[in-house]
């Protein structure tokens, strides 16, 4: 057998990428669809939830930055230790979407960011999926303990709540 030439390997490079095209998968999804697009809703089944939509109020204070959310604790709750979003994309990017944890304060949901302390708010690792187009699934890579949640953009002070219990 004779040694492939460079433009028989990129006869055959293109001739994969028009005949198997990374979006190809993304197009047989037939699951639930978010209504309203930037919204993340929590996948329950074949239901889609709508996640408990606030903007937090930043306050700095030296060296740490602290995010309030008025309540205790967010009005949609999931049992799911490891759950599942979707959102259809408009003007959100799902890849710069960050999930913590809030602490619960005097009756307010609390995130704290610190400079020098080492318990500050760590970000919580998820996988984001393309489904669609312009429809993204976000799956959280670890079990969560009970609690409050929040899942916010990074640089925005709109997070997208939520309880595990």
């Amino acid at each position: 057998m004779e040694p492939m030439t460079a433009s028989r390997l990129l006869f055959l490079a293109c001739l994969l990428t028009f005949t198997f095209p990374a979006g190809r998968a993304a197009e047989t999804y037939n699951g639930p669809r978010p209504p309203k697009p930037d919204v993340l809703y929590l996948v329950h089944a074949d239901n889609l939830v709508v996640t408990e939509v606030v903007q937090a109020w930043e306050q700095t204070k030296k060296d740490d930055t602290i995010y309030t959310v008025e309540g205790a604790a967010s009005s949609v709750r999931t049992p799911l230790a490891e759950p599942i979003f979707l959102v259809q994309k408009n003007s959100i990017t799902p890849i710069k979407l960050f999930l913590y944890r809030f602490e619960v304060k005097d009756g307010k949901r609390v995130i704290e960011f610190s400079k020098k302390r080492r318990e500050s708010s760590r970000r919580y690792r998820m996988v984001v999926t393309e489904l669609a187009e312009n429809l993204y699934q976000l799956e959280i890579n670890e079990p969560l303990e009970n609690g409050q949640y929040g899942i916010s953009p990074d640089g925005s002070s709109q997070v997208f709540c939520f309880d595990v219990y």
